[in-house]
């Protein structure tokens, strides 16, 4: 199983994450820890600095010992067992990074990896020290090297004591001990970062949500106006006591829509009594234009009215009702407007008895907003539903969430 966690080991990482600065010997740090590219410029970074400490110790072996072979085979031994002790432990770690292990198999596997890794150090550092004795009893037996008096008891303790503080900085510093801090620090910083963007994406996307949602609302509008100004104008014609009614209803019903048009977050005070207060006021302005043909009946349970609920969805159902059930409809027709709590949903009827559903219902342009309102808000949490009535009509159905009011 891979892990989901692994960052790609071949990129850089964001700049977030990354622990180090932008200086020439530190950009290897730019890669995540145990990586290819990271360990290559490790390496040639200690190369650098052991090679150089070596060359200095080497040439002032051959000044003190008047032996410069010696210096710089001494010098060679310090920089291969130097580079061996600093590159075996991480060697091993990018060994097991690139298995693409489960992130909890990896870490358990890398920390074994730097401790095998400082145990061969050890082993290194024994046998490089071995050489340089037995080089220097060498030189001591040519004569090239006064033979110097067996330290004391005090010097002995005080030279182990040293030389193991040294070897643990060495083996477990060097050897990869900071770089397995690195590593798990990465893994922090990279979840923290995931998160971040995460975020910030979800973020982008609401704001873009609440655009288009306000885009949406501002389509609807004019939809709905633009039909009502059409019919006042065949009234004015017609019957002006009617097209005066209905314009008197047009101002009411403006005067009340307006003002929740301009609230905050595109609507998100929105409540259900306000909405069907509104789908009250169109109706009655539908009244006015069409006489006695129009009848409605809108209600909702008192403990439902002040619980938030998408604007203009119960405005658009009630047009749509009119528009394509009860205007094409010979005689008088009705609109009843219900609402229910069902578990925790709210649910909207809005049934009309005009035509019925004909071939094609349902993917107007005012549905079609309405459906996308829907899933911008709701994601898969609402649902609509748009069905015939057996006793001819049709009934359009809204469940959405029941959320506690603001």
């Amino acid at each position: 199983m891979a892990n989901d966690d692994n960052v790609a080991l071949e990129s850089v990482l964001p700049a977030d994450v990354v622990a180090a600065g932008n200086h020439a010997w530190s950009r290897y740090r730019h890669y995540p820890a145990f990586s290819a590219p990271w360990f290559a410029g490790r390496t040639r970074v200690f190369a650098v600095v052991i090679g150089s400490v070596a060359l200095v110790i080497g040439f002032g072996r051959g000044v003190i010992d008047g032996d410069y072979p010696l210096g710089t085979l001494g010098g060679v031994y310090l920089f291969a067992s130097f580079m061996l002790m600093a590159s075996t432990g991480p060697a091993f770690a990018t060994w097991v990074r690139h298995r693409r292990w489960s992130a909890r198999t990896e870490r358990r596997a890398i920390v074994a990896a730097v401790l095998a890794g400082i145990l061969a150090s050890g082993v290194i550092d024994w046998w490089a020290s071995t050489q340089l004795d037995r080089m220097f009893e060498l030189s001591v037996s040519y004569g090239q090297i006064p033979k110097r008096a067996p330290p004391g008891f005090a010097e002995r303790a005080v030279a182990l004591t040293v030389n193991l503080a040294v070897l643990f900085v060495l083996y477990g510093l060097l050897g990869g001990g900071l770089a397995l801090r690195t590593y798990f620090g990465e893994a922090r910083r990279v979840a923290a970062s995931r998160q971040k963007h995460e975020l910030d994406a979800l973020r982008l996307r609401e704001r873009d949500a609440e655009q288009r949602l306000a885009l949406l609302q501002a389509q609807i509008e004019p939809h709905f106006l633009f039909n009502t100004l059409a019919s006042i104008r065949a009234l004015v014609s017609q019957s002006p006591r009617r097209a005066e009614a209905a314009l008197d209803a047009l101002v009411a019903y403006l005067r009340a829509t307006i003002p929740q048009l301009r609230e905050g977050d595109n609507g998100a005070l929105s409540t259900l009594g306000r909405q069907l207060d509104l789908a009250a006021a169109f109706l009655g302005l539908m009244q006015a234009r069409m006489g006695e043909r129009l009848s409605f009946d809108v209600a909702a349970p008192d403990e439902l009215r002040e619980r938030p609920f998408p604007p203009l969805v119960v405005v658009g159902l009630v047009e749509n009702a009119i528009k394509h059930g009860l205007e094409p409809k010979a005689g008088p027709g009705h609109v009843e407007v219900r609402t229910h709590a069902d578990g925790d949903a709210i649910v909207l009827r809005v049934a009309d008895d005009g035509v019925g559903l004909a071939s094609g219902a349902g993917g107007g342009l005012g549905l079609a907003n309405l459906r996308e309102q829907l899933a911008l808000r709701y994601g898969g949490r609402a649902d609509f539903r748009l069905i015939g009535r057996r006793d001819r009509g049709a009934l359009a159905q809204v469940r959405v969430p029941l959320e506690e009011p603001a």
